[in-house]
């Protein structure tokens, strides 16, 4: 008897629960229809704004209102008043719950009111003056119009969870589980139509968050926008190996690159480059100073990044979203066939600007650098360091709005549309004249070692054994060079790894009559990768290529990790 008084109390209290909250509900309304929307279709009237706006934006508001003040509300009081002789309340919501379809109308307006409503507080003045005057009112309770209008669209789930738990409270065999169930049905199919756009208003605050961040300057608040990722970035110098702190917001169509503003209140940071999806590329590099280093190569800018935190990464974000987006698939696709069909796209989108210190030479003319008279500059076209004789050119880029840049001559040629200058000269690449980019990227074996000849001193290289020469061992003085300083024809040397006092730790030797190479790697764990290669390319077996943890052998603090941004 007592457990049965419990539940009965439990199933008051819900009861109770729902008339207090559609009390406080309709008093909401009554401010939507009655303050906000009776001012502007007011001022409306007079010509200062149309009112076709005003109507726009609050939707059928009056026959929300209308329903729950002169309907549900009443009968509710009215219920809970008799609650001793008539404890129930699944017959009136059964009876009046066909009337929430009217709701999906307001539903499905929501996102066009968002835009209208920051449309016109941004066009019109006295639409503004009226909003914010409003608002001041005790009666908003410090909450913006948009605050209130979400209530209509957070009403209807509200109901689902009330009734639910009645119903878990009702008996089986308790007269309004009938109704009760009834209404239960017609509720959940409302209520999913407003857990969509309560969904897409919670994106829409965090895209008016965002604009405020970014000091009201990128129109980013639109209804089809959806932020993706944000987060702080290592932005890799192209000059030098310095990294900088940098933000990224990306979106479904947009990446936004923006540089922080330490700032007490308003703005938070700077875009310093709006990169869109369509055409973006996702490729993974190779730095001797950061980890996790990528590029992200947009028509507008080139990018290359390293993450700050290991929770997330960036890059397969990226990757995973674009493979889903269709429209960057048709994108790519058509990129293709472009590609294939016609000229390079030279001059249309930013290229990837080469470091300085993965060059020790100019990557047109191959002389190399120096403090004086041969510096280091960039072909705004291609991305190439090359010295000033050849990047003495000017031409318009389209990729930065057809504005005058510093190109290389060969650049200068293509676009221009004269004959390739090295074509010209009836020039031809020597063995040593290939990029060591070029044979990194399908090599069996890349990476940095420590090299000495005879009795020179110990220098740092860029050595490669390409898969089409697997058994050649090329050294550049730099990762991107595009000449080697010498290749070794490994076939035929013997391999020596005996530790000598006079060499570093994890060296080794290839000798070959009265030629003698020594080698150092950063560790002994590397040392043994190479040799693994070495060993069988010496006896003139191509060496198979070593498993992923092995192929691009960087420094030992460079092996790549499991964690990623």
């Amino acid at each position: 008897m007592e457990q049965k008084e419990t539940n009965e109390q439990k199933l008051h209290k819900i009861a109770n629960e729902l008339l207090q909250t559609e009390k406080a509900y309709v008093a909401r309304l009554n401010l939507l229809d009655h303050v906000f929307l009776a001012k502007l279709m007011e001022e409306a009237g007079k010509g200062t704004f149309p009112v076709e706006v005003v109507k726009n934006i609050f939707s059928n508001i009056s026959s929300i209102n209308a329903f729950h003040s002169q309907f549900l509300l009443p009968d509710l009081e009215k219920r809970m008043g008799e609650w001793e002789s008539t404890p129930r309340i699944g017959d009136i919501l059964q009876k009046l719950t066909p009337f929430l379809k009217m709701y999906a109308e307001y539903v499905k307006n929501f996102d066009k009111a968002m835009e209208l409503l920051k449309q016109w507080t941004d066009r019109s003045p006295q639409f503004k003056a009226i909003i914010q005057e409003i608002q001041k009112q005790e009666m908003c309770g410090s909450l913006t119009l948009q605050h209130h209008m979400l209530e209509p669209v957070q009403r209807v789930p509200r109901y689902e969870m009330l009734l639910k738990d009645y119903l878990k409270k009702l008996p089986q065999e308790h007269m309004d589980r009938r109704d009760a169930e009834k209404s239960l049905e017609i509720i959940a199919t409302a209520a999913t139509h407003s857990n969509t756009a309560i969904r897409k208003n919670e994106n829409l605050k965090k895209l008016l968050e965002i604009y405020e961040m970014l000091g009201e300057e990128e129109d980013i608040v639109n209804a089809s926008n959806e932020l993706i990722k944000e987060g702080h970035i290592l932005k890799l110098a192209a000059r030098n190996t310095s990294a900088m702190d940098r933000y990224l917001f990306l979106f479904n169509n947009m990446l936004l690159y923006c540089v922080p503003k330490f700032s007490l209140v308003g703005q938070k940071f700077t875009v310093r480059t709006r990169i869109g999806i369509d055409g973006m590329k996702v490729t993974e590099t190779y730095n001797d100073d950061y980890l996790h280093t990528f590029q992200v190569s947009g028509k507008e800018r080139t990018l290359e990044l390293s993450s700050l935190s290991s929770r997330h990464s960036l890059t397969e974000t990226i990757e995973i979203f674009l493979q889903k987006n269709e429209t960057f698939k048709t994108a790519s696709k058509e990129a293709e066939e472009v590609s294939v069909s016609s000229a390079s796209p030279l001059g249309k989108r930013a290229p990837r600007w080469i470091r300085d210190n993965e060059v020790t030479m100019c990557m047109k003319c191959r002389e190399p650098f120096n403090a004086l008279t041969r510096r280091r500059h960039h072909c705004r076209a291609c991305g190439y360091v090359v010295c000033w004789k050849c990047s003495d050119n000017k031409a318009p880029l389209e990729y930065d709005g057809n504005k005058i840049n510093k190109v290389c001559r060969d650049c200068y040629s293509v676009l221009t549309g004269h004959t390739d200058s090295e074509e010209k000269d009836g020039k031809k690449k020597g063995i040593l004249e290939i990029e060591a980019a070029q044979f990194s990227g399908s090599s069996i074996m890349c990476g940095f070692l420590q090299y000495c000849e005879k009795n020179k001193p110990w220098q740092k290289v860029w050595c490669v054994i390409p898969q089409k020469e697997a058994l050649v061992l090329y050294l550049y003085g730099a990762p991107q060079d595009v000449k080697a300083q010498c290749t070794i024809p490994l076939l035929g040397y013997s391999v020596d790894d005996a530790a000598r006092t006079a060499d570093p730790p994890a060296s080794f030797r290839l000798s070959q009559s009265k030629s003698v190479h020594s080698f150092a790697a950063e560790s002994e764990d590397l040392k043994q990768r190479w040799l693994r290669v070495v060993r069988v390319a010496v006896t003139g077996e191509v060496p198979d290529t070593p498993p992923p943890g092995d192929a691009h052998v960087l420094e030992s603090s460079q092996e790549p990790s499991s964690e990623s941004l």
